[in-house]
């Protein structure tokens, strides 16, 4: 059983019951947020989300094993739900995003990734477009090949390795961008 939920947490998810929805939903709200907002381009469009997450972990609990973690379970629901929003966003704008070569950053660029604390990097990552963010976060944070990223957005392989090159791409250039501004801030 999971330690992060006790047996009658689990009974009165079952049962529909609000307040341990409400307990639920304060004990993994801050933790679903933390992914919520590596998908998304703002913290408006995370919590919904986040909403969302919640809502299909309030109607599916019954398929949950309690033998498993239950942050695991969670997780998995936070980033399909994060897909299949961006999934209906990108049909709903219809364009295609694309980057020139990328950038070579010349300098330092590994200080101004040293200097950027966690609030700091997922806006940069927010920052990014919602095909390249959504390619890097799920490369890069959450371990999943290209062939699963393929297809779980519906793309080819060749176009997930060619998203998260230019994701990297576009992510080097903004944070060497952001490190210019804050040293000429203080040279002022």
């Amino acid at each position: 059983m999971d330690q992060d939920l006790s047996k009658s947490l689990i009974t009165g998810l079952c049962e529909n019951n609000t307040k341990s929805q409400e307990l639920l939903y304060r004990q993994f709200y801050s933790y679903g947020m933390s992914v919520c907002l590596r998908y998304t381009s703002s913290r408006e469009e995370a919590v919904e989300v986040l909403h969302d997450s919640f809502m299909k972990v309030f109607t599916k609990i019954h398929q949950y094993d309690q033998n498993q973690a239950f942050k695991s379970w969670f997780r998995r629901i936070l980033i399909n739900t994060a897909i299949n929003h961006y999934k209906r966003e990108n049909k709903h704008c219809n364009k295609t995003e694309t980057l020139g070569s990328a950038i070579q950053v010349k300098g330092n660029e590994g200080d101004a990734v040293a200097q950027l604390n966690y609030q700091e990097m997922i806006q940069v990552i927010q920052q990014l477009s919602p095909v390249y963010r959504t390619v890097f976060n799920l490369f890069v944070i959450e371990g999943y090949g290209h062939d699963e990223i393929a297809e779980k957005l519906g793309i080819s392989e060749g176009t997930s390795k060619s998203n998260l090159f230019r994701a990297r791409a576009k992510l080097r250039e903004l944070l060497t961008r952001n490190h210019e501004k804050g040293l000429a801030k203080y040279e002022r």
